[in-house]
């Protein structure tokens, strides 16, 4: 007992930041990027799928989304690319009226600011969108760093994205806590070397998170601060 109790002090005092994935993690996005998608659809003449179809899509960015959204027949990528500009378009006018953060989800980043804990979000979202969505959300302040999709630079789940946040964060990997929702966070967590936190209400199954090297997943919001 007295070593478990050293190992999670020890465990507290080494991480100095948490890495925020955004959709499913933080905020309850899928409704808005649904309806951003099957307005594409349908102005395409392809079938509008149902918010809960796109659970398992979401992660990869909006053209993978686009891809996966059409049917198999139609899964060309001609075809995808003007259905992710369409779905895109519309999207970053309407990225916020549906979306809302996770229940106890203000109250951990205040938190973890009260603790002086940095905090970043990482994205595969547009970064405008990503921008505006946090600033539509969270109070002023809760992050140190937002960061989307960026054409001509790393996204997920390439840990380059990572490495550069941590250059600008002026941190290591072994101080940095990431936590996602899906296999793409997971991924990126362990193959730049940070802590892989898997959260368990976001948009991906406990199997599929704890298969792609979630070391721990947490069921509230709350539990993150545990580990500071």
């Amino acid at each position: 007992m007295k070593f478990f109790i050293i190992f999670f002090n020890n465990m507290k005092l080494k991480h100095k930041c948490v890495i925020f994935d955004l959709d499913g993690t933080l905020v309850d996005t899928l409704a808005d990027i649904a309806a951003a998608m099957n307005q594409a659809l349908k102005s395409s003449g392809f079938s509008e799928l149902r918010p809960e179809e796109y659970r398992d899509k979401v992660g990869w960015g909006i053209k993978r989304l686009a891809f996966l959204a059409l049917p198999e027949e139609a899964r060309l990528e001609e075809t995808a690319a003007r259905l992710s500009k369409d779905a895109a378009a519309y999207y970053a006018d309407n990225p916020l009226v549906s979306s809302r953060p996770y229940p106890g989800i203000l109250e951990l980043v205040s938190g973890l600011r009260q603790k002086k804990i940095k905090t970043a979000v990482l994205t595969n979202k547009p970064d405008p969108v990503a921008q505006k969505v946090i600033a539509g959300l969270f109070p002023p302040g809760s992050f140190d760093i937002v960061r989307g999709e960026i054409s001509g630079r790393p996204r997920k789940p390439d840990p380059a994205c990572v490495w550069e946040l941590l250059v600008e964060l002026d941190l290591t990997p072994s101080e940095i806590i990431f936590a996602g929702d899906s296999e793409i966070d997971m991924e990126i967590a362990v193959s730049s070397g940070c802590f892989p936190l898997g959260v368990s209400w976001g948009y991906r199954s406990r199997e599929i998170i704890t298969e792609a090297g979630a070391r721990k997943i947490i069921e509230k919001p709350e539990e993150l601060l545990d580990f500071f």
